[in-house]
């Protein structure tokens, strides 16, 4: 793949808690000219965002962000909010203690509800692979298949580390044929981008290709 092409299944995200406007904004110009998949921001900016750019980029954003241990009904109500603000695509955090207790039915059914709240938008579920084992990412790979969620996510960035080339392949042995997959968090070259599509991503969030991409223009 070109460089273009890579850019094209990138979400060009900042979420960082100093983020003022302004600095949402040129990461919006950025996403507009280099055609990136979307711009991933926090929900506070959406609407902004959304009438900045209108229907040349879209908007995706975080719930339950980054800890995922807000209440279900705090996560329906941030995505049916996000939404309404103009987000086409939701990426949301699983409660990760949920999990590691075994109460799969609370995963599953809190992933159905924000899905069911999507509707034909895209939810993205994000694991955090780095605190799960691999017999917790198996699980989540089979649980994000019944959820109808769109893409299982490996990271938000925010925690001990993010997307490694292992956990992709492992994805893309356990998921089902309607789940996408996305990595995130860490990914600062080009020939990292591929490996991770070659292994099997469909999507990859970070900001440094278009850093990378300026720098060099």
């Amino acid at each position: 793949m070109n460089k273009n092409e890579i850019l094209s299944i990138v979400d060009h995200t900042l979420l960082l808690q100093p983020s003022t406007w302004e600095e949402i904004k040129v990461i919006c110009d950025d996403a507009m000219t280099y055609q990136t998949a979307s711009v991933c921001i926090p929900p506070c900016y959406v609407k902004q965002a959304k009438e900045y750019m209108g229907d040349k980029m879209a908007v995706c954003t975080v719930i339950g962000f980054p800890n995922g241990n807000q209440t279900t009904a705090c996560k329906e109500f941030e995505t049916r909010d996000a939404l309404q603000n103009g987000a086409e695509e939701i990426d949301m955090v699983i409660n990760i203690g949920a999990l590691r207790a075994k109460d799969y039915d609370y995963v599953l059914n809190e992933m159905k509800s924000l899905k069911e709240i999507c509707g034909d938008k895209i939810l993205k579920v994000i694991i955090e692979t780095c605190l799960l084992t691999e017999e917790e990412k198996i699980k989540m790979c089979e649980l994000v298949t019944l959820s109808g969620a769109d893409y299982i996510k490996t990271s938000t960035g925010f925690s001990t580390s993010g997307a490694t080339f292992a956990d992709i392949e492992l994805f893309a042995k356990h998921v089902g044929e309607n789940v996408k997959i996305k990595a995130a968090g860490g990914i600062s070259s080009f020939d990292d981008a591929e490996k991770f599509i070659s292994l099997g991503a469909d999507r990859l969030g970070t900001s440094r290709l278009v850093k990378i991409m300026k720098e060099n223009k």
